[in-house]
């Protein structure tokens, strides 16, 4: 099995976009400035590539982790890794692992099942980080319904949902 980088590479374009969408002035980029207290001028401070380069990597990496979350094939080929023979074509486990693929390679390979374990990851993988970590925020009821305080917890649930 291959990764599909180009997908990949597109897929961890969502949270930049949501990013600018949730941030936009025109959404809740004022509300949120307000509610921090910065002002533009204090924005422009930071390092705005570093910024965006470092979410772009991130988000490749939960791209492919959630890729791997997805699709069920990763399995078999993490039970047959270890065998040195597994990518030489022509070896007993080579062949194994073609006609395998070839009856089960296209199995639960669909939008529905994707999203399913979409939400699976997100109810059994996100939902539980955003939880403890507003059991530490002394506003974690607001961190969950305002968009200043929840912005780290939204964005998170948003983007393992979307991806």
């Amino acid at each position: 099995m291959n990764l599909d980088f180009p997908i990949l590479l597109a897929a961890a374009l969502v949270p930049l976009i949501i990013g600018f969408l949730w941030y936009n002035p025109k959404t809740f980029g004022t509300a949120w400035m307000n509610a921090a207290g910065l002002t533009e001028e204090k924005l422009k401070g930071a390092n705005m590539a570093v910024i965006f380069i470092m979410t772009y990597i991130f988000s490749v990496f939960i791209a492919m982790t959630l890729n791997m979350v997805t699709i069920h094939q990763w399995g078999l080929m993490s039970l047959l890794a270890q065998n040195p023979d597994v990518n030489v074509p022509g070896t007993p486990t080579n062949e194994e692992l073609k006609n395998l693929l070839n009856l089960y390679g296209d199995r639960f390979r669909t939008f529905k099942h994707g999203a399913l374990h979409g939400f699976i990851s997100s109810l059994f993988f996100a939902l539980p980080l955003i939880g403890v970590n507003a059991l530490f925020d002394p506003y974690w009821l607001l961190g969950i319904m305002l968009p200043y305080y929840g912005r780290h917890y939204m964005s998170v649930f948003a983007c393992v949902l979307i991806i």
